[in-house]
C-alpha cells in the first residue's frame, strides 16, 4: 500500500486545492498518513521570500530524514522556480499551477506506484475532521498590483459556474456543517459567467441545506454599496452565513497605495468599514497589511497607524515588503527608495502591538452575548474549541455531549487574556 502525506503553505485557496489533491489521492488507492509516508506533496505558497524560503527548509528536512522519500512540490513556488529555473535539486517532481489539479496523474505516470483502489480512507485534514470543506470559488487575478505575483503565477480570472458550485456544496450538505468559500480576488468571481457574488450566496442560502457558509477573504473591490445592502437586508441576521469580513487594504497611506497600484483611498474605505460595524456591531474585520513598501516614509507609516487605529478593523495580519521578481515593484526599486529591515521590523511591531490591543478589546464587548458556535476537532485543556458564527474560538464549557462539527447555542461568559469562554446554553 502506497502511503502519501501533504502539507499547504499560505492562502485558503491553496488548501482548497490541497483537499481536492487529497481525496483525488486517496481514490486513486493511495492511503493518507500522518508520518513516515512513501511519497510528501508540498503545496507551496510564492507571495513573500519567507514563504518561498520555508518551502525549501521543508524539502532539505524531509530529504534529510528520509532519502529515499519522494518529494513533490506544486504551487506557486513550484510555478515560481520552474519560470525562473531555479528548484532545488533535491525534489523529485515539480508540478506547476497549471498542472497541479492533474497531479495525481502525472505521479501515477512518474513513479509507477503498484496501487489497489481503497475508497475507505478518510481525509487527514484539520478542516474536514471538524466538518469544514474550503470550496474554491475563483482563480487568477487582473489587478497587477503592483508587489504581487500572484497574477504570474495563477494567471488571468476564471469560475466555475454557480450552478457547478452549488451541485458540489449539495453532495456533502449532508457532511459538512460550513462551506468556506476560498478566491483569489473575489471582485473577479463570475464576470465571464454574468455571474455575482451576491448571486452564489443567495443561491447557497436558497437552493442548498449548508449550515454556515463563510468567506476566506472579500476583497475590497467587492465590498459595493449594493453588497452593503444586501448584507444588511439579507445576512447580518442571518445564523448561516458567518460575519467574518477579512478585507485585504494592504495600507492606510493614499501615496502607498498609489505606489501599489490598489486603486482606492483611505478616505473610500473608513465609511465602507464603519457602515459594515454600524449594521453588524459583532461581526469580525480584519485585514491584511504591507509594512515598509517602497518610498514608504514615517508620514506614509502614521497614516496607515492611524487609520488602522480609528477603524473598526481589529484584526491585522502584518507582511514585511519584500520585492518580488517579474513584479512592478521589482523594477521600482531602481528609482525608489528601499525602507531598511530594522525599520520593516520596527513598523510591523507598532502594528501588531495595537491589533493584538484592538483585538482583545473587542472580545471582551462580546462577553454576555449570545452566538452559534461549531465544534471544531481540538481541545485545549480538555475543553473543545468552538467558532462563534464571526469566526472568533472560543473555549466551550459544556455538559452536553457535542461532537467536532456540531453546532450548538453558546453564551459568552468570561475572557481568559486569550480565549473567551462561552457556555453552551440549555
Amino acid at each position: 500500500m502506497t502511503t502519501f502525506s501533504t502539507y499547504t503553505f499560505g492562502c485558503r485557496l491553496n488548501q482548497a486545492e490541497t483537499q481536492i489533491i487529497e481525496k483525488k489521492m486517496i481514490r486513486s488507492g493511495f492511503k493518507q498518513v500522518e508520518h513516515n509516508p512513501d511519497l510528501f506533496i508540498i503545496n507551496s505558497c510564492a507571495v513573500t521570500h519567507k514563504a518561498e524560503r520555508e518551502a525549501r527548509q521543508l524539502i532539505n528536512k524531509l530529504k534529510r530524514e528520509n532519502p529515499k522519500l519522494k518529494v513533490v512540490i506544486t504551487g506557486c513556488s513550484a510555478t515560481y522556480w520552474e519560470k525562473n529555473k531555479t528548484p532545488p535539486d533535491n525534489i523529485d517532481l515539480l508540478i506547476n499551477n497549471h498542472k497541479k489539479l492533474d497531479i495525481v496523474e502525472i505521479i501515477k505516470k512518474t513513479f509507477k506506484f503498484n496501487l489497489q483502489k481503497n475508497t475507505t480512507f478518510k481525509i487527514l485534514d484539520k478542516y474536514i475532521s471538524s466538518k469544514r470543506a474550503i470550496l474554491k470559488i475563483q482563480d487568477g487575478c487582473h489587478r497587477f498590483c503592483s508587489y504581487c505575483i500572484v497574477p504570474y503565477l495563477r494567471g488571468l480570472p476564471r469560475s466555475p459556474k454557480i450552478s457547478r458550485i452549488i451541485k458540489e456544496v449539495k453532495a456533502i450538505e449532508n457532511s459538512i456543517s460550513e462551506v468556506i468559500y476560498t478566491a483569489i480576488n473575489t471582485e473577479d468571481f463570475g464576470k465571464e459567467n454574468n455571474e455575482t457574488l451576491i448571486d452564489l450566496i443567495r443561491d447557497t442560502l436558497n437552493k442548498t441545506k449548508i449550515k454556515r457558509i463563510s468567506f476566506g477573504s472579500i476583497h475590497p473591490w467587492s465590498i459595493t454599496e449594493e453588497f452593503l445592502r444586501y448584507y444588511k437586508d439579507n445576512l447580518a441576521d442571518n445564523d448561516r452565513f458567518v460575519d467574518f469580513f477579512h478585507i485585504p487594504l494592504q495600507s492606510g497611506s493614499n501615496r502607498v497605495l498609489d505606489l501599489m497600484k490598489r486603486g482606492y483611498t483611505r478616505e473610500e474605505w473608513l465609511p465602507k468599514l464603519k457602515q459594515l460595524r454600524k449594521i453588524n456591531k459583532r461581526a469580525l474585520l480584519a485585514t491584511d497589511v504591507i509594512v515598509g513598501f517602497l518610498d514608504e516614509t514615517e508620514e506614509d507609516f502614521r497614516q496607515t497607524y492611524n487609520f488602522l487605529e480609528k477603524s473598526p478593523i481589529v484584526k491585522f495580519h502584518v507582511f514585511r515588503f519584500s520585492p518580488r521578481k517579474s513584479t512592478a515593484a521589482y523594477y521600482l526599486q531602481n528609482r525608489l527608495k528601499k525602507v531598511e529591515d530594522k525599520v520593516k521590523k520596527e513598523r510591523s511591531m507598532f502594528l501588531r502591538k495595537l491589533g493584538e490591543k484592538k483585538y482583545k478589546n473587542f472580545l471582551t464587548t462580546l462577553i454576555g452575548e449570545s452566538f452559534q458556535s461549531l465544534v471544531l476537532n481540538k481541545k485545549i485543556a480538555k475543553r473543545y474549541i468552538g467558532l462563534l458564527n464571526n469566526q472568533i474560538p472560543v473555549l466551550l464549557n459544556t455538559n452536553k455531549n457535542v461532537k467536532p462539527g456540531d453546532i450548538v447555542q453558546v453564551s459568552v461568559k468570561d475572557f481568559n487574556k486569550k480565549y473567551l469562554i462561552a457556555k453552551t446554553d440549555v
